[in-house]
């Protein structure tokens, strides 16, 4: 049975996730595509020329193994990193969206130097991933974790995903077993569904989420500075601390992604239905979630989704934002440390 460290009341999200997007939305103007780096391009196509095993296959880089390229089963580049010693715990982080493995930054830096190998990696389309137009749903980005678990040669994993990365770890252990999965934790997540159903009540509206779609068509680059200088990082509270290079950091990742697959990536993680993988998952999960978390408010999510799982604890953190793993990482880390060694 699930325990509740901590209770807080639910927040709405549609005002302020329909603020969101319809602030984006406003701007009108043609779409941007961010302009893949050249060397990561070159990179790209050469895993794509490797041959491939239905589980993915490692692609090295001048002989390094600090990190690379796995080669999916349609014949995507997922990039990774992986960093620390190869015996050691091994805990892989999954990004939300529109990112990539780099808005782990305080995360890896924290767990390496406590000795863990730390592996991350940009979903399909997000990052230095291939930028596909197909695929952008989460069973493929299930498949896609057991390509870099698989090619790295990875066993009993620590996921931890926040935001569309924990629907992405709760897809791929529900759908790949728990097998090579040790533990989980899920930050602000998706789980059990975002929009709105006869199952699910308490939803965003479908409107809400083709908000968001119409913004990011019209002009995805003032989308992408609207989200973090607002509701994101809680920014947009009384008294809360700016950081510019936050801001900066998170419209740089969402900009080197393919903005066909932030459009489909929309869909996936507003509408898939979790309920099913949290049910299978029989590992210890921690959900971790603020009370105010203005992108996935925590009564549609966190206090649902850790009744559903079988080991299930959850923890709420009294007015942390949605990206609470950058504005309050030393809370976070020590949390996550002291649920990896319990």
């Amino acid at each position: 049975m699930p325990s509740e460290e901590a209770l807080a009341p639910g927040a709405t999200r549609r005002s302020l996730i329909v603020g969101a997007a319809a602030a984006g939305a406003a701007v009108a103007g043609a779409t941007v595509i961010g302009a893949a780096d050249a060397t990561a391009a070159e990179r790209r196509h050469a895993g794509d020329a490797a041959a491939h095993k239905s589980e993915g296959k490692r692609t090295m880089t001048n002989g390094k193994t600090e990190d690379g390229f796995v080669t999916a089963k349609d014949g995507a580049s997922i990039y990774y990193k992986d960093w620390g010693p190869r015996d050691a715990q091994t805990v892989m982080f999954h990004h939300g969206w529109p990112l990539s493995a780099d808005d782990w930054d305080a995360q890896m830096l924290f767990f390496l130097n406590h000795g863990y190998r730390v592996v991350a990696h940009d979903r399909r389309g997000h990052g230095r991933s291939t930028q596909t137009a197909n695929g952008n749903e989460m069973n493929t980005y299930a498949d896609d974790v057991l390509a870099v678990v698989a090619g790295l040669g990875l066993k009993n994993v620590f996921h931890v995903g926040h935001s569309t990365g924990g629907g992405e770890v709760a897809r791929y252990l529900g759908r790949h077993g728990t097998s090579r999965a040790g533990k989980a934790a899920l930050l602000g997540a998706v789980p059990p569904i975002m929009v709105k159903t006869e199952a699910n009540p308490g939803g965003l509206p479908l409107e809400v989420f083709d908000g968001f779609r119409a913004a990011l068509a019209a002009n995805r680059a003032q989308f992408f500075r609207d989200i973090p200088s607002g509701p994101f990082y809680g920014f947009n509270r009384d008294g809360a601390k700016v950081s510019q290079g936050v801001i900066d950091n998170w419209w740089r990742q969402g900009m080197m992604g393919g903005t066909k697959a932030h459009y489909d990536c929309i869909k996936a993680f507003s509408e898939t239905d979790f309920t099913e993988d949290l049910k299978k998952i029989d590992i210890p999960v921690l959900v971790m979630h603020g009370d105010d978390d203005q992108i996935v408010p925590i009564a549609d999510s966190a206090l649902l989704s850790s009744k559903l799982l079988p080991k299930g604890t959850l923890k709420v953190y009294k007015g942390f934002p949605h990206g609470m793993a950058t504005t309050h990482a030393e809370t976070i880390n020590a949390d996550l440390l002291a649920f990896f060694k319990a």
